[in-house]
């Protein structure tokens, strides 16, 4: 019998299916026979306790002008599912929130998600990396104007971020004598109401913020550099950067070696790890990207090994 995976995500006519890893781990799916039933938030129902969807049919291709043709839809329980990829994309807002109890509920009556509901809630993409202290460049969290001030003027060159933001959005790098410090700051904590993190500038970004891809706690041999744009400080795609794929250095395994046990104690099977220079700044465990990009640039099939780890899961609880 074929495995049923239901892939909850955006809506699929508005993706980019060039660098989609989404649209590449259904791709993955469908070449081993396994069916595809296509979910987006709004879908997801609890009815007496039980995870229920509207479940819709899905064939992928790999092109460029026709990637998907939807089919029949139909009401059913998760549990009927073996499988479901949670790709929805941050934020991290209520309503995705709320998807995950959903979710939980499904994975209760047997359904592997991928990633565990309970992690994708716990992790934080910021604040998770501050778990391993050792592998971080100085940080701060916090919302009092007078410790953040304080950070910068200690390490004088300092990012400031939001701690639920993505794709590089409100990211400011603040320089020694910036007389925008303080609006700056005002503008991300809503005067004093949220929290944010303090991060001192890392020079090497001009290298690339790299993202390294990990399935079940182990690393893809090759990360991709991202370089910033001209003029930007930012290395992510979504702000102008340029990926280029590199071999993983001694520092990024022993990065990967000391997080991935975690990882696989956590349930989160896909989760992409960035890094700058020698220092973790993130681990994003909601919707990683990069997988079309490395498989282009060194002939791998990322996606397919993620559905070798989920086969062996499926094979572990028959």
């Amino acid at each position: 019998m074929s495995i049923r995976v239901g892939v909850i995500m955006d809506p699929i006519a508005g993706i980019n299916p060039k660098k989609d890893s989404t649209l590449a781990m259904m791709l993955a799916a469908q070449r081993r026979g396994w069916s595809l039933l296509y979910i987006e938030l709004k879908d997801l129902f609890l009815d007496q306790g039980e995870a229920f969807a509207t479940l819709t049919e899905v064939t992928v291709r790999d092109d460029l002008e026709n990637w998907a043709t939807l089919g029949q839809s139909h009401v059913a329980p998760l549990a009927e599912l073996d499988v479901i990829l949670m790709r929805k994309d941050p934020p991290v807002d209520r309503e995705f929130l709320l998807a995950t109890h959903i979710l939980e509920q499904a994975e209760r009556r047997g359904v592997l998600v991928v990633n565990r509901p309970q992690s994708l809630r716990d992790c934080n993409e910021k604040l998770f990396a501050t778990e391993f202290p050792h592998l971080c460049p100085p940080v701060l969290v916090s919302r009092d104007m007078d410790r953040l001030k304080a950070f910068h003027q200690r390490h004088r060159d300092v990012v400031f971020k939001p701690v639920d933001g993505m794709g590089g959005r409100s990211v400011f790098r603040v320089r020694e004598g910036d007389g925008n410090l303080g609006v700056i700051l005002e503008t991300l904590t809503q005067d004093g109401n949220h929290q944010i993190m303090a991060q001192r500038y890392l020079p090497e970004i001009v290298d690339g913020d790299k993202r390294i891809l990990m399935i079940d706690g182990e690393p893809v041999p090759y990360a991709l550099a991202r370089i910033p744009a001209a003029g930007e400080n930012r290395g992510n795609l979504a702000a102008g950067g340029a990926g280029v794929a590199r071999p993983l250095t001694e520092r990024d395994r022993y990065i990967c070696a000391e997080v991935g046990p975690v990882l696989r104690e956590k349930g989160l099977l896909f989760v992409g790890m960035d890094v700058i220079g020698d220092y973790l700044t993130e681990i994003n465990v909601t919707s990683p990207t990069c997988i079309r990009e490395l498989d282009k640039a060194h002939g791998l099939d990322i996606a397919g090994d993620l559905m070798e780890a989920i086969a062996a899961k499926l094979k572990v609880r028959a």
